[in-house]
Order: structure tokens, then sequence, then C-alpha cells
């Protein structure tokens, strides 16, 4: 009885098929029985007219009796873990790392992989239109972990897969990511460790992000399965070297001769091998080095912009590029010969950015610290008349470097003043510029704020009373 049941289930079948295209239909005549019950989990796939493939082989998703559907979905759609939107982010292609971009994601765990899709539709295309390919994840071989350290956002994991290709997953749900994480782990721990994972690559993988002494233990494997004329490499000898009790204990000997034989500071001073720096110098150790009393490259930096800045819009207040500053920093310090009208120092920006930049690096401001409270309780004073003249008292009583830099530095910043109509440059924007850059406290307390004002203040009395403050100097 229970043949001919199946038997006329499986006619009736073929017969639909066959009236169908190509679509498979499942028709139950009778579930009454416990065993016809039971049949009805077996489902048959007929890829051709009349032709029945193997059975498909019940996923785990699909292990409980469900109602079966009147058409049986393909074989990729029945394999589906879990899908659903999270943030995602491409950090690393091949090892090589990439700018870290966030975008919103549909994604797709199968068994092996993750696809990404930028909308359900997308992965509703790749199904039936073979030239749309996702970007896909292969599993096999993958590491997964939490990287909390790799962005400011929470609850990200990153994945990471035997062709060094890095991902970053993130959602602001935590049941959602916690979901996700076991389910992406599951996946990748069910997968079995065969040759297929690309090993090989994943050893390079590794190799790539490994510390130096990894990397060396590595190469000493790769060197003994060479053959015997080939090694003659570097890394052999270091090996063998470095293997050999004796070589190591002359090594070290050797080290701590060096060690204890080491010049001193003033001796590689003297002999040119480390050279006095100019930022972050004290002024005065400066000035006495060249034996002036105003630094060369204030003179020099004040002389370019007084050749082809002083119509720039916004000079000393636009920012240089850090990069180039960095580098006119370096060869000023290093002594080389510096000509700022070299074609590399054309942006007269990177010229006024080195300058503010030396002068914030002071261990001390140009203003010295002692000064500070002194100059602050000045400009408090209501009378304009007073405030100048007690401004002017400590300047005269400054020593010789800061007055005297002082004293070019604000001439030169009068002319910037002198041609506001063009480069936009008042009293009150370099006021804002200067002020904080040669004058501050020694130990900053919670009147910042006031200080700032302040600051700025004093900078704007040095300006726009220049002729007043500095004139004992010019008789």
């Amino acid at each position: 009885m229970q043949k001919a049941t199946n038997s006329d289930t499986s006619m009736e079948t073929l017969n639909s098929t066959r009236q169908g295209t190509g679509a498979v239909q499942m028709r139950i005549k009778n579930a009454n029985s416990h065993h016809d019950r039971l049949s009805q989990s077996k489902s048959m796939i007929l890829t051709d007219v009349g032709k029945v493939t193997e059975p498909i082989s019940r996923h785990r998703r699909n292990h409980s009796q469900h109602v079966l559907k009147d058409i049986i979905p393909p074989l990729e759609q029945l394999m589906v873990e879990k899908e659903g939107y999270l943030q995602k982010a491409k950090i690393a292609d091949g090892g090589k790392k990439l700018r870290k971009n966030w975008s919103t994601s549909w994604i797709v765990l199968s068994s092996r992989k993750i696809e990404f899709y930028k909308e359900p539709k997308q992965q509703a295309l790749s199904n039936t239109k073979t030239g749309y390919k996702p970007e896909s994840v292969d599993l096999c071989g993958a590491h997964i972990e939490w990287a909390k350290e790799k962005s400011s956002r929470k609850n990200v994991f990153q994945i990471t897969t035997v062709s060094g290709n890095e991902f970053l997953l993130q959602s602001d749900i935590d049941f959602i990511i916690l979901d996700w994480f076991q389910a992406i782990k599951n996946a990748i721990d069910r997968l079995p460790k065969d040759p297929s994972c690309s090993s090989r690559n994943l050893d390079l993988f590794k190799i790539q992000r490994s510390s130096s002494s990894e990397l060396l233990s590595h190469y000493d494997s790769e060197i003994k399965e060479q053959k015997p004329e080939n090694r003659k490499s570097l890394m052999f000898r270091l090996h063998h070297s470095a293997s050999d009790t004796s070589d190591k204990n002359r090594v070290k000997s050797r080290l701590k001769k060096f060690i204890t034989r080491r010049p001193s500071l003033k001796t590689l001073q003297e002999k040119g091998l480390i050279k006095d720096q100019i930022f972050g110098s004290h002024l005065h150790t400066v000035c006495e080095r060249e034996n002036s009393t105003v630094p060369w490259f204030v003179k020099q930096c004040i002389e370019a912009v007084d050749k082809r800045g002083l119509d720039v819009p916004g000079i000393y207040r636009v920012s240089g590029n850090l990069a180039t500053i960095q580098k006119l920093k370096f060869i000023v310090n290093q002594e080389e010969k510096l000509n700022l009208d070299d074609s590399q120092w054309e942006d007269i920006h990177v010229v006024t950015g080195a300058l503010k930049m030396f002068f914030r690096e002071l261990p001390e401001p140009l203003f010295p610290y002692s000064f500070f409270e002194r100059f602050v309780e000045a400009i408090k004073n209501p009378d304009n008349n007073t405030r100048i003249e007690i401004v002017k008292s400590l300047v005269q009583k400054l020593p010789p470097p800061n007055r005297d830099t002082m004293k070019v530095l604000f001439g030169h910043l009068t002319k910037i003043v002198s041609k506001a109509s063009k480069n936009l440059m008042s009293t009150q924007s370099l006021g804002i510029v200067f002020g904080p850059t040669l004058l501050r406290a020694e130990n900053e307390t919670g009147n910042m704020a006031i200080h700032m004002v302040y600051q700025n203040q004093i900078a704007e009395l040095m300006l726009s009373e220049y002729n007043k403050i500095f004139s004992s100097e010019e008789d």
C-alpha cells in the first residue's frame, strides 16, 4: 500500500512537471497515515523534463517539518544561513591597507562565504543574471575577532581572510552584532582545514604581518628546503652564525665593548655627527651659537615674506602644507644651506608656517614666563598712555635676544598691517594669530580663555603702538 502511494505521488509529480516549464510542484494526495506524513519531507528536484536528480540532503535550517512550498528554491538559497543589513568597511586588500570607508551593505552568510550587496534586490539579480557578481569573502581559513581599536564606533569585529583581505562589520544594536559574530564564527569553525583553503597564501599573509623574529624563522625553514648550491644567502649565513655558540659569545662581547666605548654626546657634537637643533632650542642658545641677538632663520623668513608675501591674502593666517613645512624644518635643523627663493619653497604660506612653528616650539616663549603676568597686568590698565609706558618699560627689561627678536618681528608685522587692504590682515587678525604663539603662562590653569583674550590684546598693542614701545631702540 505504501509503495502504491509513493508511486502515484511520483507519477503525478512527473505529469505536473511536463505541463509546466521546468518548475517543480509537489502534490500530496493523502496525508492521513503516519507513513504518508513522513513522506512529505522527501523532495525531488526535476531540472529537465522527465529527468529526476538525486534527492537533496536536508539543510540544518530545514530539519524541522515545514509545510512544503509550491516551488522549491534554488540550492544557493537553501544554503543561506543568515542575511541582513550591517555597516561594512574594507580596510585591506591582499595585505595592502585601504582607507576605511563605512557603507551600509546587505550581507548574506552561507556555509562557506559571505556576500555583500547594496540592497536585497541585487541578491535576486545575482541569482538570475550570471553577469552580476557581488563582493565575496571566502570563510575557509578566515579569522574573526573583535576590533575595538580599529574604529571609534562600538560593536566592531574584523574578518581576515587567507588572501589578506580585511573587513570590519558593525551595528549599533548589541544583540544583532553578537548574533552575526557567533553565526560567522560557527561557519568558520565548521569548515574543514583542508589544502583547498589556500594554506600557502595564509602562511605568506601571516609572515607579512609577523614580527622580524617570526620572519627570520620562516625564512630559516625555507632555506633548509633549498638545494645545497642555493644556500649562500644572507639569511642562511645569519642562521648558522647565530646558531653557533662561539659566534653568539663573540657578538655579545663586541656589543658590550661598543656600548662601553660609545662616545659621549659632547664628542658626537664636536665631530659634527649630532648637530644642535634650531627648532626646539632656547632662544638665547640659538643666538649664542650664531653670535647674534636675532636667529638667522627668523631673519630669512621675514626677508622672504617682505619680498613676496605682503600682498598675499590671509598671510600668516592661511596654513601651508605641513609635510613641506616639516621638510623645511629638517633642513634648518641639519644646518644645511637654505635658500627660501628655491622653487620648493614657492608657497609663501610654507615659510610663514615654519616661522610660526619656530616660535611655537621654543621651550620658553618669546615673552618669557617670568614676564607673562606683568604684561597681563599692564594690558589691564584702563589708561592707554599708562598701558603703553608700562609695556615699553617691560620690553626694555627683556633679555637682548628676546627684545631684539621681538622688535624685528613686530616691525615686520607692521608692514603686513600697512597692506591690510590687499592681504586682509588687520591688527586684530595678527593679534589672534601671534598672541597665543608668543605669550603663554608657564602653568596653564582654568583661566586659559581669559589668558587668550589678554594674549591677543598684548600682541595688538605691540603692533598698534610699535613706534612708541620701541622708540628708545630707534634713537
